[in-house]
């Protein structure tokens, strides 16, 4: 087998910023080797069975050097596995990404380079500064900051770019920014020209400072700014009052843990400003034991009615369905009901139309349409919902209020296991220092089952680590079971949906509604 590297930028820190080659990139690796400075959420889109190889680089502090990442891209190519090399920024922008070209181009390795969206220009651009613009500057320089500006044989040109460049970019600077600064006001630079310095550009963390050459230095020790950061300076600084957008959005600043198996739905708060951290506690499989649900698929066509409480309801139910060589065709006659609109939207790609959309999205809300339904149509000589056969695949261990009502009122109901949620194998060690350190600001739950797990993938620390978090549940049995922990939720909607608690957040956390 032929091995390949892909080198890939994966952006500055806003997962939506990775580009879509990128994107393909990872989806197809076999071996993902990658540093501190990148969004770590890049990784949920990476096939699971995929080895990850931390190569650290943070802060000069390195867990793989960069001879042992040559060395490693080399032989997991050799052995035939696509890799890729995931970089923050872009590769070719100060991150040795051609180094390690060079290394696979004389080892006679295929590889490509996938660029990538640089801080360079994203942190000014998140900050509201244009690095270039017609009345302000026409040229731009984009500069390391590291290297040791006191030596006396330096790389840079220190006098033609102090005075012959219009905005100049330093990328991690700020260990050296007051020698930084010192020198371009040595070498001509006006001691007021303008400098921005910007921290976790295009984060939830970003901050921005604004000063100038002579002041700067102070600044950035006075508030703690800390790398990564990158400095801007010249007069496009000027710009920003103006133009700064990300941080003028109604949720900048916020990070909402998201504990559910994908983040659909909750895109109105990233539009907002907030940003997604995406933390599965659990995994969505099919049943244990399918027997009872092919049994039910094998004489589908005797139901009255054929019952979806979910997205995955329904997912699950006609993987099984097309498994067992059945067509929609079998199902006609049987009429379809969908809890909410997002189900409804899944059965119509199988080219299906859905009967009944219950106005409430609860066990109430379906007993109160079937009866109405029942009574219209007679079933039964009128008398509740006698005759009427149900079929309901859902998630195992389910709420049974429904199904017993159902057949309290004379109808018949078979309930059937068409998944199950079980706990994935994770960690959590980044997310327990997202928490630890007060980054989290809202931890949303959309099932007892995804709080539970939470709490077990925490162990001893959980309750502390949530102390401090605003607590977002989608139902009461959900919160049921944070009170049960001693915590309280703070935000729960009237429908247990996640449209709804997605309303509920920005009401909350704005004192608006979307």
């Amino acid at each position: 087998m032929k091995g390949k590297v892909y080198i890939v930028g994966a952006g500055p820190g806003d997962i939506s910023l990775l580009t879509v080659k990128g994107l393909k990139c990872l989806q197809k690796a076999q071996v993902v080797v990658y540093d501190f400075h990148l969004n770590a959420q890049v990784l949920n889109y990476i096939n699971h069975d995929a080895e990850f190889i931390y190569a650290g680089k943070r802060g000069g502090q390195h867990d793989m050097t960069q001879d042992m990442i040559n060395r490693t891209l080399v032989e997991k190519a050799r052995e035939g596995k696509i890799v890729c090399r995931l970089k923050g920024g872009d590769p070719f922008v100060f991150g040795r990404g051609g180094e390690e070209a060079e290394v696979l181009s004389g080892e006679g390795i295929e590889f490509e380079i996938v660029p990538g969206v640089s801080s360079a220009v994203a942190a000014p651009a998140y900050a509201g500064i244009p690095l270039t613009h017609r009345l302000y500057s026409s040229s731009l320089a984009i500069v390391p900051g590291y290297e040791d500006v006191s030596k006396k044989e330096s790389s840079i040109d220190w006098p033609k770019l102090a005075t012959g460049v219009g905005t100049i970019v330093f990328l991690m600077a700020v260990k050296n920014i007051a020698l930084v600064c010192r020198r371009l006001i040595e070498n001509g630079r006006n001691p007021d020209t303008p400098v921005a310095v910007v921290r976790w550009g295009t984060r939830a963390d970003q901050a921005t400072l604004v000063g100038n050459l002579e002041n700067i230095p102070d600044m950035v020790r006075e508030n703690h700014i800390r790398p990564p950061a990158v400095m801007v300076v010249g007069d496009v600084v000027n710009l920003r009052e103006k133009l700064r957008w990300y941080e003028k959005k109604p949720l900048f600043g916020r990070r909402i843990l998201v504990t559910r198996g994908h983040s659909g739905g909750f895109e109105p708060l990233e539009e907002l400003g907030a940003e997604i951290i995406e933390f599965h506690t659990v995994r969505i499989v099919p049943p244990a034991d399918s027997s009872a649900l092919d049994k039910a698929i094998d004489r589908a066509d005797s139901y009255d009615w054929l019952i979806f409480t979910s997205v995955n309801g329904v997912k699950f139910f006609f993987r099984r369905f097309f498994e067992r060589d059945r067509d929609v065709r079998d199902l006609k006659g049987v009429r379809i009901c969908a809890v909410g609109t997002k189900t409804a939207s899944e059965i119509k790609t199988y080219g299906i139309k859905t009967d009944m959309v219950p106005e409430k999205f609860n066990a109430e809300g379906l007993v109160e349409a079937f009866m109405k339904d029942a009574a219209a149509r007679r079933a039964g000589g009128g008398k509740g919902l006698k005759g009427v056969h149900m079929l309901l695949p859902r998630a195992e261990s389910a709420r049974e209020v429904f199904p017993e009502k159902v057949r309290e009122l004379g109808g018949e109901i078979d309930v059937v296991t068409a998944y199950r949620a079980v706990k994935p194998e994770t960690h959590g060690k980044r997310l327990k220092r997202f928490l630890k350190e007060g980054r989290i600001s809202i931890a949303t739950f959309t099932s007892a089952a995804t709080f539970n797990n939470f709490m077990e993938i925490m162990a001893d620390d959980a309750l502390d680590l949530l102390k401090d978090v605003t607590i977002a549940v989608i139902g009461p049995v959900t919160a049921r079971a944070v009170e049960k922990a001693g915590l309280t939720p703070r935000i729960m909607p009237d429908e247990a949906t996640v449209d709804a608690m997605v309303r509920e957040i920005i009401s909350h956390t704005t004192g608006r509604h979307r």
